[in-house]
């Protein structure tokens, strides 16, 4: 996407100029939507260790966008329909207790791989469509009308609302289930429910994204923000900011540069986490310090 004028030291000159373009101006507003849906679903994802589900349910939009466009449909349906499918799918299968985990790990693995199996089965079907893999994989912003940007807004605000609604009973069943049961939380139907929303959320953010690149800002923020902070609120908080900070600069960067989007959305947040990782070393690095220093002196 590099263009003639390149990149100048003045920052609001070169957003005016990406801006000039409606395709950037479309490319920035799904961004947003899609970057703030994916914080607060990923947060919690990361949270209930649940990474691979999201994995296998994000890979179920390759083979559903594939059958989409091979039966004359609209990708969008293949997207929702086999993630939406694919969350519901290990969800109803897996269950809670005593080796549970492995267990929907196990199934997790059977339906990626099957899913897998259908997408590579539906390209071969329609010869013509292998020219559109890689947007099937790797996304793009370029796109995007605002007919779509309209219908993520309505997609991201209902999941957002029914997010809202059970955040707070979801968080009690993910950090101890075990007592969250004891007193009345029906963890397994809140379980359920958040894998379908999962699906609703890689389904969305796919479409822009594409398959593969979805975990950039499903997982890579909100690992960020659990690694600077256990407090739950301002966690989240940081999560959507780092998923907007790595989506905005992704979007230049891409813009005044030769390299795809997904490129450099994944390798600004990548850089985010080792920095947070970096800071939580030298947090921890002082803090041992500090105490020896005080056992020296014999200071409680």
């Amino acid at each position: 996407m590099a263009t003639d004028s390149g990149l100048s030291w003045n920052p609001i000159t070169d957003i005016q100029q990406m801006w000039q373009l409606d395709s950037m101006v479309n490319a920035y507003r799904a961004g947003t939507i899609v970057a703030v849906l994916a914080a607060v679903v990923g947060w919690f994802m990361v949270l209930r260790r649940q990474t691979f589900a999201g994995h296998t349910v994000a890979l179920a939009g390759f083979p559903g966008a594939a059958a989409a466009v091979f039966l004359g449909m609209s990708a969008s349906w293949g997207y929702f329909g086999f993630c939406v499918g694919a969350g519901a799918v290990i969800a109803a299968l897996a269950r809670n207790g005593k080796g549970g985990m492995a267990e929907e790990s196990a199934l997790t693995g059977i339906v990626q791989a099957f899913t897998l199996a259908c997408g590579m089965l539906f390209v071969a079907l329609y010869k013509g469509f292998l020219n559109g893999v890689n947007a099937l994989l790797f996304g793009s912003f370029l796109g995007v009308t605002p007919g779509d940007i309209a219908v993520l807004a309505v997609v991201a605000a209902a999941v957002l609302a029914v997010m809202a609604l059970i955040g707070r009973p979801l968080l009690f069943a993910s950090v101890d289930p075990g007592v969250a049961e004891a007193r009345g939380v029906p963890s397994r139907m809140l379980g359920v429910l958040f894998l379908v929303l999962l699906g609703a959320t890689t389904a969305e953010v796919s479409q822009i994204t594409g398959s593969l690149l979805v975990f950039a800002l499903l997982v890579m923020p909100a690992a960020t923000a659990q690694r600077l902070t256990a407090r739950p609120a301002l966690s989240l908080v940081l999560s959507v900011l780092f998923a907007l900070a790595v989506t905005w600069f992704g979007l230049g960067a891409a813009y005044f540069s030769p390299y795809p989007i997904g490129f450099w959305i994944t390798t600004f947040a990548f850089g985010c986490y080792l920095l947070a990782n970096v800071y939580g070393f030298v947090v921890r690095w002082r803090g041992t310090g500090r105490r020896h220093v005080a056992e020296a002196l014999g200071v409680s």
